[in-house]
């Protein structure tokens, strides 16, 4: 059967606002069959990572977003694997290596950070998509931070958005696909 072109045209434009959720996640690390299972691509690729790394860098394999990079954490957490099972350090050290690729790729202004809701996300692996930040997309609904230790944790599963106001930055809380600021 042939999906007629202006069908597939609005299915695709409407695909960056479907929800993948991944609340209902299989991989467990403490259950090995699914670990094996690969539900998570992300999964695969942090046990592909040398036990010594804390944290990783990958270029996003999707070919609408050419120029992001995603930070991941070596470790897995629970099914999906939230900011909140970090300790405050691990969280820290988190932000700060996001930040440091993201100045490395753009300088100190421009680049965008961004955690996707759980019910937006489609790996249950943590990670922080880096990016160019789009023009004009700043409101008023953010909190200023000093730096990465100041980031607050979002509410469970909540995404969130962050990127550089001069020497500080700004931290957009509720944000259910924060990815949606940075360019593609």
């Amino acid at each position: 059967m042939r999906i007629p072109r202006h069908l597939l045209g609005a299915a695709l434009l409407l695909l960056p606002f479907s929800r993948a959720d991944v609340r209902h996640c299989l991989c467990d690390v403490n259950i090995p069959e699914t670990m094996e299972a690969r539900e998570c691509g992300l999964c695969k690729e942090a046990e592909k990572q040398p036990a010594d790394v804390t944290y990783f860098f990958l270029r996003d394999t999707n070919p609408n977003k050419p120029h992001r990079w995603l930070a991941l954490p070596r470790f897995h957490g629970n099914k999906p694997q939230q900011l909140i099972e970090m300790t405050p350090e691990q969280r820290t050290g988190f932000w700060s290596a996001a930040i440091a690729k993201a100045r490395e790729n753009w300088g100190d202004q421009g680049w965008g950070l961004a955690l996707n809701s759980t019910e937006r996300r489609t790996q249950c692996h943590l990670h922080i998509h880096i990016g160019k930040l789009l023009p004009d997309v700043e409101n008023d609904k953010f909190v200023v931070v000093e730096n990465a230790a100041a980031i607050p944790v979002p509410n469970d599963g909540d995404g969130m958005w962050v990127h550089p106001a001069g020497d500080r930055l700004h931290v957009h809380l509720e944000e259910p696909a924060g990815e949606l600021k940075l360019e593609r």
